[in-house]
């Protein structure tokens, strides 16, 4: 979301621009495939990856195509930009960084393995998670040349996108564990066990790590030590990752329903149903918005909104 849009994409090949207040449709750009990224919006340029192996940035006002660039497989992961160049992974094994202006390649790391997630970017590092060598990863990149830092193994892909916080990069992995490392060094300061796979990327908030699991909870983390904080307990497995703003955490779940809870406590503050399972939900200006596989997007005022 930004100055008053929602952008998104969907399976029916195409990215959406919607007024944030009405949700009536400002443009659509049609790629060549299903569009997985998420999209991200800097500088008034919407980047997007598609199925069709390509990354796209589009013009946020109209939805003209500025440019595009062929990767070597398709982009589930979604961009990141900073500092004027698109950071963004493909399945083909590699990361790219792109110029946000042209699309030139400004460099790659190959990893060899499949990227699903999405990198975060910090203090001029790249932080990115991979299925290297069917083991699972995360990567440290230098932001401007690409350059390897560190690695850190977990025994299994790494899928969920990390999250920067304090010196401290949080992830997730299908070895059923949240990891925390150290950014500069990529040592593990904990990690915390939870009964599934995590797909869902950690959000950190006033020093606390939530997180969703395959086991069916949501967790809320001690960020410094990991202990556990809280957990709420769905019927389904959490793949989506949570969005916090106020105190208050938003989730969706495959049980098809998008839920409140209480930051503090994790207590239930509200759950609406959506008729197919929901994404990850997004919070601004006192609105939450989520997609559904009903080909649907949801927008929910926050309370004295």
């Amino acid at each position: 979301m930004a100055n008053g849009v929602v952008y998104v994409g969907s399976f029916d090949y195409n990215v959406y621009a919607l007024n944030a207040l009405t949700g009536a449709k400002l443009w659509s750009y049609t790629t060549g495939g299903p569009v997985l990224s998420s999209p991200a919006v800097a500088n008034g340029v919407v980047y997007v990856g598609s199925d069709d192996q390509n990354v796209y940035a589009l013009n946020a006002l109209t939805g003209a195509k500025l440019w595009s660039f062929a990767t070597g497989n398709i982009v589930i992961s979604s961009p990141a930009v900073a500092n004027g160049v698109v950071y963004v992974g493909s399945t083909d094994g590699i990361v790219y960084a792109l110029n946000a202006a042209s699309g030139a390649t400004l460099w790659i790391f190959q990893i060899g393995y499949y990227v699903f997630s999405s990198p975060a970017v910090a203090n001029g590092v790249v932080y990115v998670g991979s299925d290297y060598s069917y083991y699972g990863a995360v990567f440290a990149l230098n932001a401007a040349t690409g350059a390897y830092l560190w690695g850190y193994t977990t025994g299994s892909p790494v899928r969920s996108s990390p999250a920067v916080s304090n010196g401290v990069v949080y992830v997730g992995s299908f070895d059923h564990n949240v990891y925390a490392l150290n950014a500069a060094t990529g040592a593990k300061l904990w990690s915390y066990a939870t009964g599934g796979p995590v797909y869902s990327s950690p959000a950190v908030a006033n020093g606390v790590v939530y997180v969703g699991s395959g086991d069916a909870n949501v967790y809320a983390l001690n960020a410094a030590t990991g202990a556990e904080l809280w957990s709420y307990a769905t019927c389904c497995a959490v793949d989506s990752s949570p969005a916090v703003a106020n105190g208050v955490v938003y989730v969706s779940y495959y049980s098809t329903r998008v839920y409140a809870l209480n930051a503090a406590t994790g207590a239930l503050l509200w759950s609406y149903p959506l008729s197919l399972e929901g994404s990850s939900p997004a919070v601004a200006d006192g609105v939450v918005y989520v997609g559904a596989s009903d080909s649907s997007v949801y927008a929910f005022h926050l309370p004295g909104q």
